[in-house]
């Protein structure tokens, strides 16, 4: 027997009695198919002209608009020796390397400090950089929110989670759904594919997880025709990432009390989201109630695994967003100095741990690190 025949093999992915057999064209009604998923690719490769025109057009008009501005930086002066330090074994030396660099390079143990702090604050990425990147990624998620919404707003698997099981797996394909996955999956392989050169934020592990969970979830959710609960899991997600992505824009431009505000909003929607209706009204629904309609089999083991992997990052990072939400509520909002602000996270709204004014307390923020 094939490798491939093996693994695709009905009583893997579908209840008993049912299998591939069922999904095939018929009567008119169109089915999802494991080649369409070629499609995405092309749709990455569009996604990533699109940005970098987007980026260079719309986002650096916005820029200017909200009057995003960089701060000069002093460079570090040529230096050879710790030049080389720098790049080849570490930018952050420790106190015995400072000394013998000192040694090197004839320069104070002061000196030798200040050129390095110089030297990785130029490797900081720049604010409009940043910028871009944020408003690049409002932009699709608030279209992409509104567009789920519009295609899923009619149908009853909105309103009763169960009516996703409805006649599964013979559930027929609609426009909406084909190009709702196409254009989230494409978009999700252009983030894998720009992450090299994205902003490097502390999180970037658990946002690889978190992109490949999610590009398997919704690729297996395709291919056996788990659309319906895939469409509810992609908009629950799109639900409150524009408006994380909003606060990092404000931040950006300096517009403090804006950006915390939003960030509150942010705060409660992804809680209300990936805490409450994806655990107890979606995965209750994919986890409990097929097993009401059918005995258990590996594919419903692997689509609810992926969503624990999910789930577990959500709690993560609700956790640390929720420390971060309780600082900015009213009565108690931090007024950090424009200069204090540093790259931590996928938030990237948190102060640094150097001192700055606050409304009502004098204490610091010190997360090291949120995401999406």
């Amino acid at each position: 027997i094939l490798l491939s025949d093996w693994i695709w093999q009905d009583r893997l992915w579908f209840p008993a009695g049912l299998g591939w057999a069922n999904l095939k064209d018929r009567d008119g009604q169109v089915f999802a198919k494991g080649r369409d998923l070629w499609v995405i690719f092309p749709i990455a490769v569009c996604f990533l002209i699109i940005r970098q025109i987007f980026e260079r057009t719309v986002a650096v008009q916005l820029a200017s608009l909200l009057r995003v501005r960089e701060k000069p930086r002093v460079r570090a002066a040529p230096n050879t020796t710790l030049e080389s330090y720098f790049c080849n074994a570490s930018k952050f030396p420790s106190q015995s390397s400072v000394e013998e660099l000192t040694k090197q390079s004839a320069c104070s143990v002061r000196q030798v400090q200040r050129w390095f702090r110089r030297r990785r604050n130029q490797e900081r990425p720049s604010q409009i950089k940043k910028f871009r990147e944020a408003c690049w990624r409002f932009t699709f998620y608030v279209l992409a929110f509104i567009a789920g919404l519009g295609a899923l707003i009619d149908k009853p698997w909105f309103y009763d989670m169960e009516e996703m099981w409805n006649g599964f797996p013979t559930l027929p394909l609609l426009p909406s759904q084909y190009w709702y996955y196409m254009i989230e999956l494409g978009f999700y392989i252009s983030l894998l594919f720009s992450v090299a050169t994205d902003v490097k934020r502390k999180d970037f592990k658990e946002q690889i997880v978190h992109h490949v969970a999610t590009i398997l979830l919704i690729s297996f959710s395709w291919l056996v025709n788990y659309i319906r609960a895939g469409t509810l899991i992609m908009l629950v997600h799109d639900a409150s990432d524009y408006l994380l992505e909003s606060a990092k824009m404000f931040n950006y431009a300096g517009w403090r009390k804006t950006c915390n505000y939003i960030f509150i909003l942010f705060a409660a929607v992804f809680i209300l989201t990936r805490l409450v209706i994806l655990p107890f009204w979606i995965i209750h629904t994919t986890w409990v109630y097929p097993l009401t309609l059918y005995p258990p089999f590996f594919g419903f083991y692997f689509f609810n695994g992926l969503l624990f992997v999910l789930q577990c990052l959500h709690i993560f990072w609700a956790g640390l967003i929720l420390r971060m939400a309780i600082k900015f509520l009213p009565g108690n909002v931090c007024i950090p100095k424009p200069n204090h602000y540093r790259v931590v996270s996928w938030t990237e709204i948190e102060p640094s741990p150097e001192p700055y004014t606050t409304l009502h307390h004098h204490h610091h923020l010190n997360l090291s690190k949120t995401t999406y």
